[in-house]
């Protein structure tokens, strides 16, 4: 049976395939739109997975879509005649959805001549996060937990997996939401672009928790684990907030009320300095943020006595807070998926409809590597065709075949301080690079995050940069030990290390790892370890492909990052292309 999984019309837009409940291809369609966050019909990830698996539109039987308009309708209607929301929000609603194409229409715009003779299933948004975690985790029984901002009048929910099966057991519903919560604060710190929340979460241990009093006036916990926000201080509930596009970048109205600015003052401009206040807003939202989120842990865990937890939706980036739960809940094994936000729903969809079939479950996705690849001879080609330029920057070409050789030279120039575009195998799913399309630096060097911000990332200073570490030394430099293989949790680095590898230490002495072995991601591993035999040192610096866009995807687009910045080796599969002068 052959599943394609989409999570169409919210942001990072994205497709996959399950083919007999096994995991063939996913893929963003920001990745080939190359429009950060790209929102709409994910048409070209849909081509790129039944490309992938080698069929047809004809040959899937079921579309299984991360959204149930029916979903929660009691709930919704009841919010209407309670709160009596603007007509003109209604009435915009309403025209929305009349005015939307089905998806039997986008496909046939996107794939004439393919006709799809299967059915479309809708699945309800949550249950779609719970199963993008659940039901390809290690796991045969974990509590599961999904918060975001909304989807299907819901923000939250969670309950108990066991087996293929997935019991909901509460929920938090519109108008009431955490990732709303961080949304606006993200807002008020003056980064306004979608999906900027991580910038806070980085941002946050430069200061101290000295607002939380009013956070508490912001957000309230109950008893069940559950939370609601003070309506006072937002305009989500009666102007609207768009979750849904037809069509390109995701764009976002400010969620909050002047109330807010009454609470905490002027909001910070987007080029405005940071300043100190700003450092504790950001920390005060964190711990916030962490204090709903235990207390809903805290509720579950004693019920359900479960020692792993599965986490989803957007919420579930906030690896600050996931790497925290071993040390204050029971829990002892912590899954995030790759693509923890509204990409995964895609797998979650097609998962969540393959066990609602009553199918067992046969598949743990233990790695991220599920997007396009390209082969040697695309690469040739590309050289060739762009030889005479690249030769015009001043770089060298050369072939490395040996893997050996390949991986102790790249290590070599990474231990000299050189910064390497490292591209290979297939792409990454999610958000993060996991040494398939990643940029390289020495962990060691004190001045690499300003090297890279100068050469390549051109991003914020007090963002960190993340190490990739050899599974096997995690419990040298880290004060705890679990497998992290998709970037998904910050731990705290060894004190005694911590000096050692400046590079990727925040402020605070945490670490974003990203665990790598060797049956996953074999050359990467071996690249480390080469890195290791020279320096003593068993991981590396790894920050996503890219400058200012998208990760890459194909060949083309990671040599034009490498010859428009002043990276110094690009590592193309076998091909070593390196600057001189």
């Amino acid at each position: 049976m052959i599943i394609l999984g989409l999570n169409a019309f919210h942001g990072d837009s994205s497709a996959c395939l399950v083919r007999d409940g096994k995991l063939v291809a996913a893929a963003e369609e920001e990745r080939f739109r190359r429009v950060k966050h790209w929102a709409g019909f994910p048409s070209q990830s849909i081509r790129y997975c039944l490309d992938e698996a080698g069929v047809t539109l004809a040959d899937v039987d079921a579309i299984a879509v991360n959204q149930d308009g029916r979903a929660n309708m009691l709930r919704r209607l009841a919010f209407v005649i309670q709160t009596r929301p603007s007509p003109k929000l209604i009435l915009d609603r309403l025209k929305n959805r009349r005015e939307r194409k089905s998806i039997a229409d986008y496909l046939a715009e996107a794939f004439p001549g393919e006709p799809f003779k299967g059915d479309v299933v809708p699945i309800e948004h949550h249950l779609a996060h719970l199963s993008s975690a659940f039901h390809v985790s290690p796991f045969e029984e974990a509590s599961v937990v999904s918060v975001d901002g909304f989807g299907d009048f819901g923000s939250a929910a969670w309950g108990l997996g066991k087996g293929r099966d997935i019991a909901i057991e509460g929920r938090v519903h519109f108008p009431h939401s955490l990732g709303i919560f961080y949304e606006a604060m993200t807002r008020y710190l003056g980064f306004p672009n979608y999906g900027d929340e991580y910038k806070v979460m980085g941002l946050a241990p430069y200061g101290e928790p000295s607002q939380l009093d009013k956070m508490r006036e912001i957000v309230k916990l109950k008893p069940d684990g559950s939370f609601a926000l003070d309506l006072s201080y937002f305009t989500h509930h009666k102007e609207g907030v768009t979750y849904q596009w037809t069509d390109g970048n995701p764009v976002m109205s400010d969620p909050f009320s002047p109330k807010l600015l009454d609470l905490l003052g002027p909001r910070r401009g987007k080029d405005e300095p940071l300043s100190k206040y700003h450092h504790d807003i950001a920390r005060s939202v964190q711990a916030m943020y962490e204090e709903a989120f235990f207390n809903l842990l805290d509720t579950i865990q004693p019920r359900h006595g479960a020692k792993a937890l599965t986490l989803a939706g957007g919420c579930a980036a906030n690896s600050v807070a996931n790497g925290k739960v071993r040390r204050r809940t029971p829990y002892q094994h912590v899954y995030v998926q790759s693509a923890a936000g509204d990409a995964g729903g895609a797998i979650g969809a097609a998962f969540a409809h393959w066990h609602g079939l009553g199918k067992p479950r046969s598949f743990v996705m233990d790695h991220a590597y599920w997007g396009p690849g390209a082969s040697d001879a695309e690469i040739d080609a590309l050289l060739a065709a762009r030889e005479a330029e690249i030769r015009a920057a001043g770089c060298t070409i050369e072939r490395v075949s040996d893997e050996a050789e390949l991986c102790r030279r790249t290590a070599h120039a990474v231990a000299q301080g050189l910064v390497i575009g490292w591209y290979q195998g297939r792409m990454e799913w999610g958000p993060r690079a996991l040494g398939n399309r990643s940029i390289l630096g020495d962990p060691r060097r004190a001045d690499m995050k300003d090297i890279l911000n100068l050469k390549i990332k051109r991003r914020e200073s007090f963002r960190p940069f993340a190490p990739s570490i050899l599974d096997r030394a995690t419990g040298d430099w880290f004060e705890e030990v679990d497998d992290v293989p998709f970037m998904m949790q910050v731990f705290q680095i060894r004190e005694e290390q911590r000096a050692k590898i400046p590079a990727v230490c925040h402020v605070d002495g945490s670490g974003r790892l990203q665990t790598v072995h060797a049956d996953t991601n074999p050359r990467y591993f071996r690249l480390i370890e080469a890195f290791e035999a020279e320096t003593g040192v068993p991981m590396v610096l790894n920050t996503s492909f890219n400058e200012n866009e998208p990760v890459v995807c194909r060949p083309e687009e990671a040599l034009e990052c490498f010859l428009r910045t002043r990276m110094d080796v690009l590592v193309l599969g076998d091909m070593m292309i390196e600057r001189r002068g």
